[in-house]
């Protein structure tokens, strides 16, 4: 008797388990990720959407220099508002509240950004916990899709699968089963965005894939789960290259000024939308000191400065790199 691997029973389960909602569906608009290249428009306001994996980059700010760099002339706008374990049915954006409130507080900052292009990376839990609740988890993923389509018509959306973890040495835990679990979960990942019309970026595979036994050489994780500064440069390129995009020819050196003003961008942007005294402002304390909510919106204009101060960085480095 033959039997089916988990790959086939997960993808197996992807393909029906998600016929009963179909009709309530919002219908997706075309795909584009039938060319070579994710096509960008001047002007598109891109939104880092996920859990951990996105929202650390903020710290490192490794991915909008070279995004923007390889687009070249066509200018671009990202804000990153991804969450440290939040998933697909908003559990870390609620608070206080059942999951339902982490996706109207999802749906605040949509309708706030009304972005044209929205990457997720979402999955990363599929690690440690059984692919059992992967059912369930695509279904709040299609939901989510849904709610971003509604309040951002004509949005192009982007799946990333997760990367992969690193085993270093111990006493930190072997990360060869938690690998192979991503492995299964990618596989299925990948159906399920070519059924959305979504493009997919396998940074799993870019990254590596199921690492060879024994710790790396090199590692480019603090704890075989996180991601150091030298991790996300690379994180970052392969996005790039997921994107069907080439990088100029750069040195570290030439894309630090944009990185660090990146990093400052983005530090903007989070007390913007994420204010540590949150409950105080718009929260059930804010009758303590709710009158301050107004200074909240003043970030703006700080962050558009800094989005020219990193365009008008971009074309200069772009610039004196055709005069040589």
């Amino acid at each position: 008797m033959i039997r089916p691997t988990v790959t086939a029973l997960l993808l197996a389960s992807l393909a029906t388990a998600p016929l009963a909602a179909q009709d309530q569906e919002i219908k997706p608009p075309q795909p584009r990720q039938e060319k070579a290249v994710f096509e960008f428009d001047d002007g598109d306001r891109v939104v880092l959407l996920g859990n951990t994996v996105f929202e650390r980059e903020q710290r490192y700010g490794c991915f909008e220099p070279r995004l923007a760099l390889a687009l070249g002339d066509t200018k671009i706008t990202v804000r990153n508002l991804a969450w440290s374990a939040d998933t697909v049915f908003g559990h870390a954006r609620s608070y206080f509240g059942p999951p339902e409130e982490g996706l109207q507080r999802l749906t605040g900052h949509l309708d706030l950004l009304k972005p044209s292009v929205v990457m997720l990376c979402y999955g990363s839990e599929f690690a440690f916990e059984k692919l059992g609740g992967l059912p369930d988890f695509l279904t709040g993923y299609r939901t989510l899709l849904e709610l971003i389509r509604k309040h951002a018509p004509g949005t192009r959306i982007i799946i990333v699968s997760p990367p992969p973890l690193e085993t270093l040495p111990p006493p930190l835990p072997d990360q060869t089963d938690a690998n192979k679990s991503l492995s299964s979960f990618r596989d299925a990942l990948r159906k399920f965005s070519a059924s959305q019309n979504t493009w997919f970026i396998d940074l799993f595979e870019l990254m590596g894939g199921v690492p060879k036994p024994g710790s790396p050489a090199k590692p480019l994780t603090e704890n075989g789960v996180h991601y150091t500064l030298e991790g996300y440069d690379k994180i970052a390129t392969k996005l790039v290259e997921g994107l069907g995009l080439t990088l100029p020819t750069l040195t570290p050196a030439e894309i630090e000024p944009i990185r660090r003003d990146v990093v400052a961008k983005d530090q903007l942007f989070f007390n913007r939308w994420r204010p540590q005294n949150e409950t105080y402002l718009f929260g059930f304390r804010k009758h303590e000191q709710g009158q301050n909510a107004k200074e909240i919106p003043m970030f703006d204009p700080l962050i558009e400065q800094a989005d020219r101060r990193i365009e008008a960085a971009k074309a200069n480095l772009l610039q004196s790199k055709k005069r040589l």
